[in-house]
């Protein structure tokens, strides 16, 4: 049984990655065809493409009565796409952080994170509350594409643009189908494994199928930070994690029948960690608008960590505590130390920068 499942698993997780890929560059192209600006593709189509994958995997969750599985999903991929894809990109190349992040959609992501656990003390984010969220998903669409009319790319290539139509159009249907039905494969195998190995649908979210589903983010974020393009790199983790919280919980709690169970174990644990890693990103990128290496790294440490943590509790090793209280009580404690102090040497040394840097 844990073979079929196995394959099934890897097959449906392919099938999500290239529709992701299909589904991005169509509508990238759909996008240049239509006069939109790189920075606006980068903000909405890129990262919002980046988390079709959990898209697919929330809303079929949910229709399947799974819907704890589509909650680990997009907990787990908002704490892996902070830590080990923000992490190793920065690790990679120092990211220069825009303002509009610093100003804007960082605080958005910290509140929504938020907002999730006040919404889930009840024990469930009913429909009422999906339908808020995917409501705020539509204004917050509408914000970002607010100067896209003022946008200036039109005459000389029209033709080249029109005949980028039907072939974008193909791309993006393809990359729907290709997305239904490996959502449909890597639930239904990501279940078996789960009662195979007596883990829950939860803890198989949180891991497996949030690392699975977080593979276009970890793609676009490298490539980018590569190639030195490093808004990309952190406007579409930063906007990945915002579609998640808004459009994509939103979608799956307002569609499911009777909204989604919220475990405390998620309350006490899951959600303070998604919560905690959105906040590290603004004494990171504040006051100095960059992401160093070190930081990058230390970012793509803790995602060790948390991974450590799972693992053990998985197991119900008898290690669990000692990790626990060295996490608590001697890593967490350097690290707020260690940022004060970065933060405190940054904040002095702008004075200096301006002075000799007048205008």
């Amino acid at each position: 049984m844990s073979i079929p499942a196995f394959l099934l698993f890897l097959a449906g997780l392919g099938l999500l990655v290239g529709g992701a890929e299909l589904l991005v560059r169509g509508a990238s192209r759909l996008a240049f065809a239509a006069g939109i600006s790189p920075l606006i593709v980068g903000l909405t189509i890129v990262s919002y493409g980046t988390s079709s994958p959990e898209l697919a995997v929330a809303v079929q969750s949910a229709w399947a009565s799974q819907p704890q599985l589509g909650l680990g999903n997009i907990i787990g991929s908002n704490i892996f796409n902070v830590l080990f894809v923000l992490g190793l990109s920065a690790a990679i190349t120092p990211l220069i952080v825009s303002r509009q992040l610093i100003r804007l959609d960082i605080p958005l992501m910290v509140g929504l994170s938020i907002l999730v656990l006040i919404m889930g003390l009840d024990g469930q984010i009913g429909r009422i509350d999906g339908i808020l969220l995917t409501g705020g998903a539509i204004f917050y669409t509408i914000w970002l594409l607010r100067g896209v009319r003022g946008s200036k790319d039109a005459g000389g290539g029209a033709n080249r643009k029109r005949s980028l139509f039907p072939l974008s159009i193909l791309s993006v249907l393809l990359g729907f189908a290709l997305l239904i039905l490996g959502s449909d494969w890597l639930v239904d195998g990501a279940s078996m494994l789960a009662r195979r190995f007596g883990v829950s649908e939860l803890v198989i979210g949180l891991t497996i199928v949030a690392v699975g589903t977080s593979l276009p983010e970890v793609a676009t974020s490298l490539l980018a930070s590569i190639r030195k393009e490093r808004d990309i790199a952190v406007g579409n983790v930063v906007g990945s994690n915002i579609f998640n919280i808004l459009f994509v919980l939103g979608l799956a709690a307002a569609l499911s029948p009777s909204g989604i169970p919220v475990p405390p174990e998620v309350i006490e644990f899951d959600l303070p960690v998604m919560i905690v890693v959105a906040v590290a990103c603004l004494p990171v990128v504040f006051p100095k608008r960059k992401i160093t290496r070190w930081e990058g790294m230390l970012f793509f440490g803790y995602y060790l960590a948390f991974t450590i943590y799972l693992i053990l509790e998985v197991t119900g090793h008898e290690f669990l505590d000692a990790f626990s209280t060295l996490m608590l009580y001697v890593v967490a404690p350097l690290t707020v130390v260690t940022l004060f102090v970065a933060n405190y040497r940054a904040l002095k040394a702008r004075p200096e920068t301006t002075e000799e840097n007048p205008g």
